[in-house]
């Protein structure tokens, strides 16, 4: 083992919602690009495959293995700003909760961003992870260049003049063609969003969808099963000044309310689903209005300690209402109880070719359930709609869809399986998973 590395006994592995357990043969937490080829080689070697696993934020196996384990705990942290170029060279193994606050620092920041920051920078971006934005796009839309250790060890810096045709298919990679080992984002100059939440009833908001997104820099909302119910949130740029949520109201909103008694009140629906109903009309009712001005990441990400198991699609934006509606429709004729709202969201189309938004604007619609909740119903059903919308699953989320299915939604898969076939022909970075939505 190389200097700085870590390696050890190995242990079972368990994603954060605890949907997927494996037991890997080797498990190694390099500390360099170096020191991840060489790791790579090894196990070739061996005859193992490899997967990269980062805090485990996906639903799905996509970084399950039997063979080897690689921990990016090390390979964290800056590499280098360019103030010129306006771009941030980061480890891959950074969460992005620590790349947000030292971008903050530095006076700067990512131009959109998902709902949580868990994540490392490489799981997020290969798995498509994505905010809400009427111009700005997912996180791996933000990438202006990334360095891939490939199946053969061969280390590759990627960007749209040097090997550009993996530059177009790895930034949304699934860990299928190669370890990530940096990512150069662009950036700008640090700014302020004002935040503005209010209720609203769905047939508004259905109503109002395409104005309502068309006047937002971005737009999202929750649907509450059961109820007429939508809570909405626009952030807007600002010129200021700050008005952050007071400490206290912001700790009984995002940690009481948010987490706290909806952990309990999730917890009565598991236990007593006939609750449910009930339950989502008075967390409806007590929905309320505020407004703040905060520096983006405190206004686009938020806490969420209530464990979920979770299913989303993208589908085309302008199919997105009737798609809900559908889903709405289905709920009320079923016996289904539903205690999680249903999340939807928007994206510009981009150029990258396993993005879900990939040629086309999208909105994402997102179905969750309280952990250990029986979703197979549920997930089945909304699945059956989305993909009549020619809906593409998130790729870190639970679905059911398989390459023949995918190939057909996704116009450049074809491109995206020909320079895996290149990087990795003997399907280094292969598992059950990837056989499934990929192909052989």
């Amino acid at each position: 083992m190389t200097r700085g590395s870590r390696s050890g006994a190995t242990r079972i592995w368990r994603n954060w919602a605890g949907t997927v357990t494996a037991r890997p043969a080797r498990e190694v937490s390099p500390a360099s690009a170096g020191e991840v080829a060489d790791a790579v080689r090894g196990a070739a070697e061996a005859g193992l495959r490899v997967k990269t696993a980062g805090t485990g934020h996906s639903f799905t196996a996509i970084a399950a293995t039997d063979g080897l384990l690689i921990r990016p705990d090390l390979l964290t942290g800056i590499r280098g700003i360019d103030r010129a170029a306006m771009t941030v060279t980061v480890e891959s193994g950074t969460p992005l909760k620590r790349l947000n606050a030292a971008l903050a620092r530095e006076g700067l920041s990512l131009t959109n961003m998902g709902d949580i920051t868990e994540q490392t920078a490489a799981g997020a971006v290969s798995t498509g992870t994505h905010g809400t934005g009427r111009d700005s796009a997912s996180l791996s839309a933000q990438i202006t260049e990334l360095e891939l250790v490939s199946a053969d060890g061969t280390l590759l810096t990627c960007s749209r003049l040097e090997n550009p045709e993996v530059f177009a298919v790895a930034r949304t990679g699934l860990g299928a063609l190669g370890v990530i080992t940096a990512i150069t984002f662009a950036v700008e100059p640090l700014f302020l969003l004002r935040a503005r939440e209010e209720p609203m009833s769905f047939d508004r908001v259905t109503a109002e969808f395409d104005a309502l997104h068309a006047e937002n820099e971005h737009f999202e909302f929750y649907w509450f099963p059961h109820t007429g119910h939508c809570s909405t949130k626009r952030n807007n740029r600002s010129a200021g000044p700050a008005d952050p949520p007071g400490r206290l109201g912001a700790f009984i909103q995002d940690e009481v309310v948010a987490n706290g008694l909806f952990q309990v009140a999730s917890s009565l629906g598991r236990a007593v689903p006939a609750t449910v109903p009930a339950i989502a009309r008075v967390a409806g009712r007590a929905l309320s209005a505020r407004t703040y001005t905060d520096i983006p990441h405190r206004v686009f990400t938020s806490p969420r300690r209530v464990r979920f198991v979770e299913m989303e699609y993208a589908v085309p934006r302008e199919a997105a209402v009737a798609a809900l509606r559908e889903v709405r429709a289905m709920i009320e004729r079923s016996p289904l109880r539903v205690g999680f709202p249903v999340e939807v969201r928007t994206a510009p189309a981009d150029d990258i070719a396993l993005s879900a938004a990939s040629g086309r604007d999208s909105a994402y619609l997102a179905v969750h359930l309280y952990r250990g909740t029986p979703h197979r119903a549920y997930f089945t059903a909304v699945e059956r709609i989305m993909t009549a919308h020619g809906g593409r699953p998130h790729w870190g989320k639970l679905h059911t869809r398989d390459a023949e299915y995918l190939a057909g939604v996704y116009p450049r898969f074809a491109e995206f399986t020909a320079v895996r076939d290149r990087l990795d022909p003997e399907r280094r970075f292969g598992n059950d998973h990837l056989r499934r939505v990929l192909g052989d």
